[in-house]
């Protein structure tokens, strides 16, 4: 039986139309989840919307419709963001869905019979937008002087009866979470913002609501409708087949890893938890929290007309090419700038002049002066063995830094390899061998074109579409795409005749001074 990897995106809220935020975070997760695959794990990738609350309410009535339309046209929008991107999930969730409100009820039943939930009388600062409550002193004031959240959004005093969580239990058990398993919040900063805020003091958490109706009713009382955040985080087990817990899909996928975005954390990492130990059901494996998107150094908005359309920079750069871009401008977890010039510096230098022209130098050789055929090599030298043994030897390398969801690291380490063929090219010269010493040519050429199957492979979970043209151009059929491929049995075989090659990398006009 193979090994299981559950991994998922935050839902996404429907308020509004996809951004950049939303395609980083699921492209984080589709690496992952291709890398998984690839290196033979059955995999359960997971996304969806987040359609209750207030929020959702309170859009629909702007919008002139009812919200469970308006949650039908918005999540549409993110299956296309899906689709556009060739993300490759195998749930898309909707917690409108009856599986999904099962599932939380039956959540609820099991902490009230925990003794983890009691009615009372919420009076406290709410913000709308963040969906979420503050205390006085996380509150600060705007330029008008009226009182804000940390996010900068506006709260209003709301008092009305509420069925807490006794969150304020928890404390101990979460810090004592939190020490024994170090990784359990990545990046180390975000899990010392965690620790900070909970040896804080917790207080109890409001999870029920009755100034609006568009929401999940609790059990035993539909005059509430539970706090989007309880909510909205049990769709993880839901997908995994919650609350049928004894089955077989629960008890293969869960616990799952969490991406999200640094300013969910809070939600993630205390309050889910805390859920989850409350009913007895394990932790997840891990929370990720990356950073937020600036655009040519300046915060993203809508007021100053540049926010990121996902649609857009696809458009102008190509998929795959941003795919890469995103992944490999800044180290995930940190906050990260989008520059025209530098995706067009990273697709000219990176992909095209790299990349690509390794490539097709190759490939072009092995047409015009092997009958277009997989060379024959003779002996290898030193310097012909350290190359395909270092190509080999990167999946390994790649394993470290994906189980930490370090996926510039992972680029730079296969970056690396192609700066050393590159220089392997043009030290042996192989232009210059076809009359000196072709035999010596053909193993040249053979030993890089082996080591351009094994980057195109590995390249696979950032630029699919891309490696997958490569592998095309190699003759390499596709069971053979698989990590276990990447080994000696799996090599070039010589005398395989190849397709005509072409380009995969187009260079983009654009500035790169």
């Amino acid at each position: 039986m193979r090994d299981k990897f559950y991994i998922t995106t935050p839902i996404y809220y429907v308020n509004d139309n996809p951004h950049i935020g939303h395609a980083y975070t699921t492209l984080a997760c589709d690496v992952m989840a291709r890398f998984k695959r690839l290196d033979g794990y059955d995999v359960l990738f997971l996304t969806g919307t987040d359609e209750h609350g207030q929020k959702v309410e309170k859009a629909a009535r702007e919008a002139g419709t009812d919200p469970a339309a308006f949650c039908d046209q918005v999540s549409e929008n993110f299956r296309t963001l899906a689709s556009e991107w060739n993300f490759s999930n195998d749930q898309f969730i909707r917690t409108t869905e009856q599986r999904h409100i099962r599932s939380v009820q039956a959540l609820w039943r099991r902490l009230e019979e925990a003794g983890e939930i009691y009615l009372g009388t919420y009076d406290g600062w709410y913000a709308i937008r963040d969906e979420a409550f503050y205390t006085e002193d996380e509150l600060g004031v705007d330029d008008a002087g009226r009182k804000v959240a940390p996010s900068g959004a506006p709260v209003e005093w709301v008092k009305e009866p509420s069925y807490f969580f006794r969150l304020s239990a928890w404390q101990d058990r979460l810090l004592k979470l939190y020490e024994d398993r170090p990784d359990f919040i990545l990046p180390e900063v975000r899990r010392n913002e965690v620790v900070s805020f909970v040896s804080g003091g917790l207080n109890d958490l409001s999870i029920s609501r009755t100034g609006f109706t568009w929401g999940i009713p609790v059990p035993g009382d539909p005059r509430h409708v539970m706090y989007v955040w309880i909510d909205a985080l049990t769709n993880y087990i839901t997908a995994a087949g919650y609350p049928d817990e004894t089955g077989e899909s629960f008890t293969s996928w869960w616990p799952a890893l969490h991406m999200v975005g640094k300013d969910i954390l809070r939600f993630h990492a205390v309050y889910w938890p805390a859920f989850l130990m409350a009913a007895g059901i394990d932790v997840p494996s891990r929370i990720f929290a990356h950073g937020w998107w600036t655009s040519e150094g300046r915060k993203i908005s809508k007021s100053l007309g540049n926010v990121i359309v996902p649609s857009e920079i696809v458009a102008r750069y190509g998929l795959d090419q941003v795919r890469y871009t995103l992944m490999r401008e800044v180290n995930f977890g940190n906050d990260g700038d989008f520059s025209h010039r530098g995706a067009v510096l990273r697709c000219n230098h990176d992909l095209a002049n790299d990349y690509g022209n390794l490539a097709q130098r190759v490939l072009k050789m092995i047409a015009r002066n092997c009958e277009g055929k997989v060379p024959s090599p003779g002996t290898f030298h030193e310097q012909d063995r350290e190359l395909v043994v270092q190509g080999r030897g990167l999946v390994d390398r790649l394993r470290q830094h994906v189980d930490v969801q370090a996926f510039q690291l992972m680029l730079r380490d296969i970056w690396d390899v192609i700066g050393a063929a590159n220089r392997y090219i043009d030290a042996e010269a192989p232009w210059k061998l076809k009359a000196a010493d072709p035999q010596r040519m053909e193993t040249v050429l053979y030993c890089t074109a082996e080591l351009i199957r094994v980057l195109a492979l590995l390249t696979q979970p950032f630029m699919p579409q891309s490696s997958a043209r490569l592998l095309d151009q190699l003759a390499i059929p596709g069971d053979r795409r698989d990590f276990a491929s990447i080994g000696e049995e799996h090599r070039l075989r010589p005398g395989c005749p190849l397709p005509e090659p072409e380009g995969v990398f187009p260079r983009l006009a654009g500035n790169e001074s």
